[in-house]
This record gives structure tokens, C-alpha cells and sequence, in this order.
């Protein structure tokens, strides 16, 4: 009879928890009823009363459980399996003096009325009352009515207490893992945000390269074509050597060129939209081969290899692996100097697939790398960059069943590998754990 289920929404069923105890409460009365029985050996009439009265408190619990219970609410049933009990237990103290392991049932039945439901507590004080009343009227010692009930009583309230606390403790669980649930999303939304934001900033960063690479291969296209013109309209007939020219050398290159703009508007297209991607198939070797276009500008001072394996097909989110890919490149191009080298790699290791992008620049120290994936951590000028391009990176790659490793040394340069799963998360993927490692 606790008062915290009037205040709070109630976490435990009643009923529930009376159907759970329900086996053990039957077991322990089985075993005491039969210490009873076995007590009176050689008492044959009492042992057949005892016997008997015990048989039909059982028996009459069962069909209690079982189909009484269905057509009545718990505080009625609870009620009539109190009075069966205390009944049966009353007669039976009658029949056998009152035995000590009699008694002993009265703290055991504390135990199962439970204290979390209403009546439970008026429930307790009938049952000793009856049971008390009963001793005492048909000549039992007063000490031990006693003694059992006070030992009865605290029992009870143990076991109340001990239903409160576990209730309280439930609905604390639960509000917590609302409150988990609530930041869940605020972090999923932060996240978001700070995906577009990191998108737009490396959108900013590539501005001039793109106005650079778009601009020289469109003068080259704008020359040639010129030239094609004037030369046509001075030539009549057209003599068969620069008719060769134009289509050995300049038409080709002119084709050359077109294709440039095309495929750098395109990458930019593609890494620009704004729509929600779902996971599908998509070639990675293409996909390192647009990040290279798009970052070319931040890499031109330097050396740049490219070895890409053979790694099939991959299914997952290709505009997202693009923007890793374009910043970890950015990155190792920056740290880079004129004469270093930005190495980009690809193959197929089981089932999964490594991208590593491997540069020969400054390198970092171990506590960098203690803070690498941190959001808003950068060692890079202010102005530079907002220190959110890696944890977007390692928000994105994690987020597809994949993880990072990093491995650098002051001076030696810095190799970040992505291991990608050829079928990532939520297609269904795994996740696994980020490791950076000091070289």
C-alpha cells in the first residue's frame, strides 16, 4: 500500500508480479505444508487433518490462479486467497497446538503480499488479526502470536520498502533513457548540422580551384575553337594534311577539354546536393577519382600517386565517402610541402574495403592524435577551418559500419586508412571501433 504509485505512473504490473511469484509462493508452501505433515508421524488423525487441510488451501490456490482470477480484478482474488489461507491456517493451528513450523508460514506469506498495489497493507493486518485472534482464543501462548507477528510485520515492510525502492529505481532507468533518447537526437541533429556546415566550408575552400580548373581547360576550348573557325573559313578547298591537324590533334584535345568541364561539374553537382542519400551501389575507385578532381587545386604543389585495386562494387552512401575522401585529401595536401607526395589507394580485403590516403607532410604528435576526431579541434591558423572536418569524417564512416585508423609521426607524414564495409550499416552493416595509432 504504497503511496509513490498515486504520485508516479506505476512501472510494475501487480499482477504481474503476483504471476511471477505465483511458482515460488507455491513451492515454499508445498514444502512447509509437508514439514507440517511429517511432523505428526505416528499422530495418524492429526496427520490426516493436517494432511487434508493443507491439500484443500493448495488445491483451492491453484484454481484461484488458474480460473477465478480471470473473471474477478487481482484486489478481489487477493482477497479470497488471503481469507482460503488464513482459514486453512487457523484450522490447522487448531488441530496441531499451534506447531512452531505452523508459524513459521506467517512470515513466509508476508513475502507474497506484496506492497504495491492497494489493500495490500489492510490485506496484512486481516491475516494476523485472524490468525492472532484465532491462537489466542483457543489457547495458544501468547509469545508466540507474538513474536511471529512482529517478526511478520517487519518482513512485510521490507518487503514494501524494498518494491518501492525497486519501482522508484525502474522509473529513474526510464527517465533516463528518455533523457538518453532526447540527447540521442539533439547529438543526431548537431551532427546534421555540422555535416552541412563542414560541406559548405569545404565548398568555400575549393571556390578558387574550381573557378581555376574550370577556367583553364574552357580558355583552352575557346582557343581551339577559334582556331578551327579562322582556319576554316581561309581555307578553300581545305588542303588534306590540316585536315589531319584538326582530327588527329586539335579536335581530340578540344574533346579532352569538354570533358574536363563535364566532369568537374559534374563531382561538384554530385558532392553538393543537398538531398537526403540513401544507401545504394556505387563504384569507389569512381568515387576516389571525383574526390581527386574536386580537391586537384589544394594538391598541385605536390606530388600525387594513385593506385587504385580492384574492389567491385560497394553499397552504401557515396556522396558522404566522397566528402571523407575530399577532406582527408585537402588535409595532406595542406601538411604537404613542394616537394612531398599524397599517395591515394584502394583494395579489397575480405569483406571490406580500404581507401588510404597516405602524405609525406609535417606528420602529428601524439597528443593531436589523443584529439584528432574531437569536434572543434584544429591545429590549423584561425580562419582556416572550423576543426569539424575529421569528426564529420569519423561521424560518417562509423555511421556506415566502417572505422579510421590513423598512423603519423612528427615529420614523417600521416597515413589515414578507411576500412569500409562492401555493404555498409542500415543495409545491414556492423560498426567498429575507431584506433588511432602513434607511428
Amino acid at each position: 500500500m504504497s503511496a509513490s504509485p498515486a504520485k508516479t505512473p506505476q512501472v510494475l504490473d501487480p499482477e504481474q508480479v503476483v504471476r511471477g511469484l505465483h511458482p515460488l509462493m507455491m513451492k515454499g508452501s508445498l514444502t512447509l505444508s509437508v514439514a507440517i505433515t511429517l511432523q505428526f508421524v505416528g499422530e495418524w488423525r492429526t496427520m490426516a487433518w493436517v494432511f487434508t487441510l493443507n491439500s484443500v488451501r493448495i488445491l483451492a490456490n491453484i484454481l484461484l490462479s488458474r480460473f477465478i482470477r480471470l473473471r474477478l480484478s487481482q484486489a478481489s482474488t487477493e482477497w479470497i486467497r488471503m481469507f482460503i489461507n488464513v482459514s486453512s491456517l487457523s484450522a490447522t493451528g487448531v488441530v496441531t497446538g499451534w506447531s512452531l513450523l505452523l508459524w513459521i508460514y506467517v512470515p513466509f506469506a508476508m513475502l507474497w503480499i506484496y506492497g504495491m498495489e492497494k489493500g495490500s497493507r489492510i490485506r496484512a493486518a486481516v491475516y494476523l488479526a485472524i490468525m492472532d485472534t484465532v491462537a489466542l482464543l483457543t489457547g495458544c501462548e501468547p509469545h508466540q502470536p507474538v513474536a511471529f507477528t512482529l517478526i511478520a510485520v517487519l518482513v512485510f515492510l521490507l518487503t514494501e520498502k524494498r518494491a518501492e525502492l525497486l519501482q522508484q529505481s525502474l522509473e529513474h532507468i526510464i527517465q533516463q533513457r528518455e533523457q538518453l533518447t532526447q540527447a540521442q537526437g539533439r547529438l543526431r541533429l548537431l551532427h546534421e548540422r555540422a555535416f552541412e556546415q563542414e560541406k559548405l566550408s569545404s565548398l568555400g575552400m575549393m571556390a578558387a580551384g574550381v573557378a581555376h580548373e574550370i577556367n583553364n581547360p574552357m580558355a583552352f576550348v575557346t582557343s581551339n575553337i577559334h582556331a578551327l573557325a579562322k582556319d576554316l573559313q581561309q581555307q578553300h578547298p581545305l588542303p588534306p594534311d590540316l585536315l589531319k591537324e584538326y582530327q588527329e590533334e586539335v579536335l581530340p584535345a578540344t574533346m579532352e577539354g569538354i570533358r574536363r568541364v563535364n566532369a568537374i561539374v559534374s563531382d561538384l553537382r554530385h558532392f553538393a546536393r543537398g538531398d537526403a542519400e540513401v544507401p545504394s551501389e556505387y563504384d569507389l575507385n569512381a568515387e576516389a577519382k571525383a574526390a581527386l578532381r574536386i580537391a586537384q587545386n589544394q594538391l598541385n604543389h605536390c606530388e600525387v600517386q594513385v593506385q587504385l585495386g580492384e574492389v567491385g562494387t560497394v553499397v552504401g552512401r557515396s556522396r558522404q565517402i566522397v566528402q571523407v575522401m575530399v577532406n582527408l585529401l585537402i588535409n595532406a595536401g595542406q601538411a604537404t610541402g613542394s616537394v612531398g607526395t599524397v599517395r591515394l589507394s584502394t583494395r579489397r580485403v575480405g569483406d571490406e574495403v580500404r581507401v588510404e590516403i597516405r602524405d609525406t607532410g609535417t606528420g602529428m604528435t601524439p597528443d593531436t592524435l589523443r584529439n584528432l576526431f574531437q569536434p572543434f579541434f584544429t591545429t590549423k591558423p584561425p580562419g582556416m577551418g572550423l576543426g569539424l572536418g575529421l569528426a564529420v569524417a569519423h561521424g560518417i564512416v562509423t555511421g556506415q559500419g566502417g572505422r579510421i585508423e590513423v598512423e603519423s609521426e612528427p615529420g614523417r607524414g600521416s597515413c589515414f586508412t578507411l576500412h569500409l564495409p562492401r555493404v555498409a550499416r542500415g543495409t545491414p552493416g556492423h560498426a567498429s571501433p575507431l584506433r588511432a595509432v602513434a607511428a
